[in-house]
């Protein structure tokens, strides 16, 4: 007799009664995997996740003590977590293998172990392995435990004899249950692991990090399918052929979701970057056309970031469009109004637009920016180096206003530059000494300014 099959997208998760090419509810292709089905041999237990069971309490019983924070002794990791991490929480630390999410983790416990009992949890290498990369990076540990397990079940053993305060998962696609057909890393089993250990986080008020592998595409079953469940999901994103590294909140239950933090991946492990602007900005060309900077928000941090444009005339019968660190259908729309509203022809020229340094520009206040890099190559005109730029264009070839403009022009002058095209509206009440604010309309103004 064949056994019972259903059918999991390792994308969002959802299940299904047979394969498809294309999953309806996230739309991902070629995502869907044939998994066996798990037979219920026993009920399964309740999660209670209030430390009171399935106690129903009226709205004005519930206790309302601020949640408990600790320092992970990673400022930009504590910036990210929204202050710290919180007691009895469930972080998922998410990334491509290889990208250093095993490296932050032992790098915190060097910190954590010495006012918490910290447990590390390995299925991927052994406690030999582990402690030479602890003392590669330079880690102590003095209250750290270590064990190398992938069985759940005897880990939460562990944990009972153990009661740690702090509990690290590396990783969860090597952990299984016991009673369960499918193969380690599979959606069942990744699910089931996950309700176990958000369990073991609220009813004993242990705090768990859990690391997840995913590809560049995050196909692989993993941290996709656990945002629901998690408390926190933490995105940690880089070229591994580049040094640095972005750490990015992308679910965070306790606090926002738009701070970023910024690592150096060094010989010695991770080196945290407090001032990403200088970082960005390094190595940035002089004279050349085609390069203009701009200050976007990340959270409550202003950054500078470089996008460059490179215009070059066709070869073949439909244009090129390339787009790294910048929405492909923003550009392609800034493109249209430069063309329209600025009285540029690039419509019979190929256009590649970069944003330097990795970082990915969400906000339409580097819409003027991405416009002069892009004026700047096609007029063969270099931006001036003390220049900057900031605004949002709209589709009639309007500039815009962006919000906490003065905080942005700080940071703009503190980093040394003398001057910035800024949106008219709003400009006469920005009195910052130091910089000169050039108030632009719309385009053909900040082109203008260009051509000076």
């Amino acid at each position: 007799m064949k056994a019972k099959t259903v059918f999991y997208c390792t994308n969002c998760g959802n299940e299904f009664p047979k394969w498809q090419g294309r999953c309806p509810c996230c739309g991902s292709w070629n995502t869907i995997v044939e998994q066996p089905a798990v037979a219920a041999k026993s009920p399964v237990p309740s999660v209670s996740v209030g430390g009171r069971g399935g106690q129903v309490l009226a709205l004005s019983q519930v206790e309302t003590a601020e949640e408990i924070r600790f320092h992970t002794g990673m400022g930009e990791l504590d910036r990210v977590l929204g202050g710290g991490a919180v007691q009895g929480s469930l972080v998922l630390v998410g990334g491509s293998p290889g990208i250093g999410k095993s490296t932050l983790m032992l790098q915190i416990c060097d910190t954590l172990s010495h006012n918490y009992k910290v447990l590390y949890v390995s299925g991927e290498e052994s406690a030999r392995q582990i402690k030479l990369r602890a003392q590669r990076l330079g880690v102590a540990g003095e209250g750290m435990y270590l064990l190398a397990e992938t069985n759940l079940t005897r880990m939460l053993d562990s944990v009972e004899q153990v009661s740690p305060e702090i509990l690290i998962v590396d990783s969860i696609q090597t952990m299984y249950q016991d009673g369960s057909d499918s193969l380690p890393g599979s959606v069942a089993q990744v699910k089931a692991c996950a309700m176990s250990l958000m369990e073991l986080a609220k009813g004993k008020g242990i705090t768990v990090f859990v690391i997840g592998h995913i590809n560049k595409e995050g196909s692989i079953a993993g941290p996709k399918v656990l945002e629901h469940i998690v408390d926190c999901v933490l995105s940690f994103e880089g070229e591994q052929n580049l040094a640095y590294r972005i750490l990015r909140a992308t679910k965070n239950r306790f606090g926002a979701t738009d701070e970023i933090g910024v690592f150096e991946m060094l010989d010695m492990g991770l080196r945290e970057v407090p001032n990403p602007s200088e970082m960005l900005l390094s190595g940035r060309p002089t004279g050349i056309p085609g390069s203009c900077v701009t200050c976007v928000m990340e959270g409550v941090r202003p950054v500078l970031a470089e996008v460059q444009a490179l215009v070059t005339p066709t070869s073949y019968a439909v244009p090129r469009r390339t787009s790294n660190g910048l929405d492909y259908n923003r550009a392609t729309l800034l493109l249209a109004v430069l063309e329209k509203r600025g009285g540029l022809r690039i419509g019979n020229c190929d256009a590649y637009i970069n944003v330097v340094g990795g970082l990915n520009l969400n906000e339409p206040a580097a819409d003027l920016a991405t416009v002069l890099a892009v004026a700047s190559c096609f007029r063969d005109q270099p931006v001036p180096e003390d220049l900057a730029a900031v605004g949002e264009v709209g589709l009639t070839g309007e500039i815009r206003s962006v919000s906490v403009l003065g905080q942005r022009l700080s940071e703009i002058r503190r980093l040394g530059f003398t001057k910035c095209l800024v949106p008219a509206r709003g400009v006469k009440e920005i009195d910052l000494p130091g910089i000169q604010l050039i108030p632009v309309r719309n385009i053909k103004e900040a082109l203008a300014v260009l051509s000076c």
